[in-house]
């Protein structure tokens, strides 16, 4: 009973949006109806009880055969945000797929995951949202990369259980400003300049919950340009996987429920091919089982 949970502003207001059968759904007017005991204000605040929410709506979805008008949504209609607004953390991994690294001009052994965080409260954008190019650079770069989202407090999390810590997985592009790559000196790349420009985490629409993904490692992974496929790979190419991921990162900070992890982008980024984003690309990003993410540069 495969379904996805996403967030939207609608009419001003947020909402969390179910997605079965192919339809959109208001989630709370489908509780104030089903079951109005329940009530829910954010996919943040339900991965904070993430099991007993994915068994409620589990529960209702098995017993409720069709949905009233009121509950439904068309999708002209939905505003999408990115699906978690706003984590506690919003964490990337780099140069986790070698070709990638190969792509970029390096030749590094990667021993532990390389990590840099985003300020989430401006880098994330929803799904078919506008990301203005910053007025600085010429030289704005696309990044496809599978995002998790974790689903319960972690330390110390071993890699064997790693994967029960999650509670879904969505879409990330990783924008990134190549200049701090080419302007980097002896103190290395200006981390900040590189990744934090606003709108530089496009995110979404859909929170697929683990539950439905038995393993991370086994996903097709694209993104195109204007139409044209620049990058084509697959989440197994990954150097650690998502639960080493995990492991490593929880033995740093304590992981939290809503904390999103993007886990690297694999070859394909316009960098290695001198070519960069322009105001009127439109960029798609696609993960098998999880949907599209589309983003309209300003």
């Amino acid at each position: 009973m495969l379904y996805q949970l996403g967030t939207a502003t609608i009419e001003g207001k947020e909402k969390v949006i179910l997605y079965f059968k192919e339809e959109y759904i208001d989630l709370e007017r489908l509780l104030a109806r089903v079951k109005p005991s329940l009530k829910v204000n954010s996919l943040l605040e339900m991965t904070k009880e993430w099991t007993y929410w994915t068994d409620e709506i589990t529960t209702i979805l098995k017993s409720t055969s069709t949905f009233v008008s009121e509950e439904l949504l068309a999708q002209s209609e939905i505003n999408w945000e990115a699906p978690i607004l706003y984590p506690n953390k919003l964490i990337c991994i780099g140069a986790n797929y070698t070709d990638h690294i190969e792509e970029m001009g390096k030749e590094r052994v990667i021993v532990t995951p390389y990590s840099f965080l985003k300020p989430a409260s401006t880098t994330l954008r929803g799904h078919r949202k506008e990301v203005a190019l910053p007025k600085t650079s010429n030289m704005i770069d696309w990044e496809a990369e599978l995002a998790v989202v974790i689903g319960k407090y972690g330390k110390d999390i071993k890699k064997e259980d790693a994967l029960t810590y999650v509670a879904g997985y969505t879409l990330l592009n990783d924008l990134s400003d190549r200049e701090a790559v080419v302007n980097s000196d002896g103190l290395g790349i200006d981390w900040v300049v590189h990744k934090a420009h606003d709108g530089f985490a496009p995110m979404g629409p859909l929170v697929t919950p683990a539950q439905f993904i038995p393993d991370p490692q086994d996903l097709k992974i694209k993104l195109e340009v204007n139409n044209e496929i620049k990058q084509d790979s697959h989440t197994s190419k990954m150097i650690f996987t998502v639960a080493e991921i995990i492991e490593h990162l929880s033995s740093i900070m304590t992981l939290e429920p809503g904390d999103v992890i993007a886990t690297g982008t694999p070859a394909g980024a316009g960098f290695g091919r001198n070519e960069f984003l322009k105001s009127g690309d439109t960029v798609i990003v696609e993960i098998e089982k999880l949907g599209t993410l589309i983003t309209h540069i300003q």
